[in-house]
């Protein structure tokens, strides 16, 4: 592992160097790196009773990193090309199992903590503008610096994470540099099409207007829950998601609301007839057919209160009917919460955010757990439901050159997997992130 980190940030070196010594090919291609090492532990705490798939009720300690290259490229008029090779290692607590709102958004359901390296994403832009109103673009991860029309239409198309472009929000989005639990990093009930490590292939469509964008992707997905390989029968498996983003403003103070709908179809598996053909233990595995689908929504709102004050809040809802295949065992989902910039106690280069959720799960999904079932992440033999509920709270400190940062934070989660019985769990954790 200290090779690891040696190398990347002997990468990153070169990188930099590369990058500052010609303007003009800036202009051209990019290229950007991030790393980033969380170490979380929690205590011990008590459990009437556990199963398979619960969070182990022992002292934990557990460490997990990635590595990313993001390379951009322009080729044409309008065309534009990224490229991002990855590397990720680690665990979460218990094998990633046991929470619904996990508190680690860097880790995956991989089944191995030994270091990979994989091609996250791998694809191509194509940009059609017209008017006269221009946004000038930043030099950023995934993002060429230059200008583009306000009125545009464009298509995205190749690898990339689905929630790149969807459900975005300046406060709540990147387990990186915000808060770290999974129910934060996107709305918790929108089981977004990806695969094991998070990435999807298809098709995104954006219609951008000066104050609202209008985006529709059509994608893959796994052939399992939690899977690595594609489901090649596409007219049986794919994912529709469909978003509108209106921007505003009050008292000259910015503002965002997006509203997300999403279907998915799979060969997944029904909780209520694995209830029903197996009473005492059920298993939806044994379910699985084509032609069922799952369909949500979610609503997702961010306000800026002042410069130094964000504020933000988020909704989400699927049927619940169909097992989980790609994010995580949450049917509905409401969180909110603050970031406060450190220019408010004279420390401008640190902040502090603070959230609240509450997740929970379907009738059908209840009745699936409670009878000893159990999905690709939680499962406790038994349930005694109650809402999951999880508090949030981390420090961010710039520690060299908006480069370098340093975040301790802490996790209070009550009824973990929804389980009364169960918990509560308290999470602390350290995160040091680089970026350049």
């Amino acid at each position: 592992m200290k090779k690891i980190v040696l190398l990347a940030f002997a990468t990153m070196a070169i990188c930099k160097g590369y990058a500052q010594t010609d303007s003009l090919i800036k202009k051209r291609f990019n290229l950007h790196f991030q790393q980033t090492v969380i170490t979380q532990t929690k205590p011990g705490f008590s459990a009437k009773y556990s199963g398979d798939n619960s969070l182990s009720t022992v002292h934990e300690t557990a460490t997990s990193l990635t590595t990313t290259l993001f390379g951009g490229a322009r080729l044409w008029k309008g065309a534009e090309a990224y490229f991002n090779p990855e590397m990720s290692g680690g665990k979460g607590f218990s094998q990633t199992l046991g929470l619904a709102g996990f508190t680690n958004g860097e880790t995956f359901r991989v089944g191995s903590p030994e270091p990979a390296i994989y091609i996250a994403r791998a694809y191509l832009v194509q940009t059609f503008g017209w008017g006269s109103e221009v946004d000038t673009l930043a030099d950023d991860q995934n993002q060429l610096a230059g200008y583009r029309k306000k009125r545009y239409f464009s298509i995205t198309a190749g690898k990339f994470g689905l929630n790149d472009f969807f459900d975005n929000n300046a406060f709540s989005h990147d387990a990186r540099s915000q808060f770290m639990n999974w129910s934060l990093m996107a709305n918790g009930a929108w089981d977004y099409p990806a695969n094991t490590r998070g990435y999807v292939f298809g098709a995104i469509f954006e219609l951008g207007q000066p104050d609202w964008s209008l985006r529709l992707a059509t994608t893959m997905v796994t052939n399992s829950a939690n899977g690595a390989i594609w489901d090649a029968k596409i007219g049986k498996a794919h994912a529709f998601t469909l978003e509108y983003e209106k921007r505003y403003a009050i008292s000259d103070q910015k503002g965002t609301i997006r509203v997300l709908g999403f279907n998915n179809s799979a060969k997944m598996g029904s909780y209520r007839l694995a209830v029903t053909q197996n009473p005492l233990a059920p298993d939806i595995t044994e379910t699985r057919a084509y032609g069922r689908d799952k369909y949500g929504f979610g609503l997702n709102i961010e306000q800026n209160v002042n410069s130094n004050l964000g504020v933000f809040a988020k909704i989400s809802y699927n049927d619940g009917k169909t097992e989980t295949w790609a994010f995580t065992e949450i049917d509905r989902s409401l969180s909110f919460g603050a970031v406060l910039n450190g220019r408010s106690w004279n420390q401008k280069d640190a902040e502090i955010g603070l959230a609240f959720v509450g997740n929970g799960i379907s009738k059908d999904h209840r009745d699936y757990l409670a009878d000893g079932g159990y999905g690709f992440i939680i499962g406790d033999g038994k349930l005694n439901y109650a809402p999951e509920m999880i508090t949030e709270v981390y420090y961010k400190v710039n520690v060299y050159q908006h480069k370098f940062f340093l975040s301790p934070d802490y996790q209070f989660v009550l009824h973990p997997a929804y389980n009364k019985d169960r918990g509560p769990v308290n999470a602390f954790a350290l995160r040091a992130h680089v970026e350049f």
